[in-house]
């Protein structure tokens, strides 16, 4: 498949204005735009620009997206606060939520931001690196549409959940770990869709609990309830799946019982046979790390051991051990002069969109 690279600059311009056009606050547009193509340059594409119509664009359409925010404070202490995002844009509560959760942390040391209500915040890591980027850690989480089989179980009940951890080393890059807690998520499985691939075994499982491989069967089988996604460790037990299944769940509980939010099966964007909001839990921790100890002794600690683990002895045939956040900084640099990565199919998804929303003079980018 060929791939097409649109510079920054241009995606970037060209989001804000089909998002405006979509009814969303300018300045709120940036903050979509900014965490899209934040995810892009990180190489984590399946969170990134791809996902502007089917995840954002369609559902403001089809009402289940409010595109102006209405961050609302419903409880608030010295270190702590309660969100209700009334379904506006997820990546514009989330970013305020962090600011919140920061601000905390810079004055006493720790602060943690819970969120009810609230719609696909995107790509995790970028609220985790908004602590880094202050010297702190940055912890998040958020549930998602079912997705998960418990271990032992055929039905999708939690959602990918990720827990991901952002730390501030003395590299040129963070410590940076986004993860689904499942062996994959929908995103990935949308991109082997749009290449043409057949997916590994073991990463879905149909209502017999054997493994389904086509991609575009998958994806509707996800929504009917036909499928589910393995959690981390896979099925059963034989290589952890119970582990995976447990960090699912503690982000689920986090995601929702701190704020009585919803949860499990009430994140199916269904009531009644008809589409509704998603109305997801989020969760957000800064922790300051001078409250510990000193940040350059931290950030070289820290480097010093991710240092040793890149440096340790290697398997038979590999040449490199990589630590999180490290395969990112690669994307970035090889990225940061070219743009965004687009195929055929996106290619043609951007041309619609160029169409829709009469913005024809981006369509020579996009052809």
């Amino acid at each position: 498949m060929s791939q097409k690279f649109i510079p920054f600059n241009i995606i970037e311009d060209f989001m804000v204005k089909v998002l405006v056009k979509a009814g969303i606050p300018e300045n709120d547009a940036k903050i979509v735009t900014d965490v899209l193509v934040q995810a892009d340059k990180l190489g984590f594409d399946s969170h990134g620009v791809n996902r502007l119509k089917p995840i954002y664009l369609d559902r403001i359409k089809d009402g289940i997206l409010n595109p102006v925010t209405n961050f609302r404070v419903v409880k608030e202490g010295p270190t702590t606060a309660v969100i209700d995002g009334q379904n506006g844009m997820g990546h514009v509560i989330a970013s305020n939520a962090m600011k919140m959760a920061i601000e905390k942390a810079k004055r006493l040391g720790m602060g943690m931001v819970t969120v009810r209500n609230s719609t696909h915040y995107g790509f995790a890591g970028y609220y985790a690196l908004m602590a880094v980027k202050e010297n702190l850690i940055g912890v998040t989480g958020t549930n998602a549409r079912p997705s998960i089989a418990p271990t032992f179980g055929v039905e999708n009940m939690l959602g990918t959940n990720p827990l991901t951890f952002g730390i501030p080393t003395d590299e040129p890059f963070p410590f940076l770990l986004d993860c689904a807690t499942s062996v994959t998520q929908r995103g990935k499985i949308e991109l082997y869709e749009r290449d043409g691939k057949t997916l590994p075994k073991g990463w879905v499982i149909d209502e017999k609990g054997e493994s389904k491989t086509d991609p575009k069967e998958v994806l509707l089988d996800l929504n009917t309830g036909k499928a589910a996604l393995t959690p981390l460790g896979g099925i059963g037990e034989e290589t952890a799946g119970y582990k995976g299944y447990g960090y699912a769940t503690v982000v689920e509980i986090l995601s929702a019982a701190l704020q009585q939010g919803a949860y499990l099966k009430m994140l199916t964007g269904f009531k009644d046979g008809k589409k509704v909001p998603y109305n997801l839990g989020h969760f957000f921790i800064a922790i300051d790390i001078s409250a510990f100890t000193e940040v350059d002794d931290f950030k070289r600690t820290t480097g010093d051991i991710l240092r040793q683990l890149r440096a340790s002895k290697k398997m038979p045939n590999q040449n490199r051990i990589y630590t999180a956040g490290e395969k990112e900084y690669e994307v970035w640099m090889s990225r940061k002069d070219k743009g965004v990565p687009f195929g055929n199919e996106l290619l043609k998804e951007f041309q619609g969109i160029c169409k829709d929303y009469g913005l024809e003079e981006f369509l020579p980018y996009f052809e």
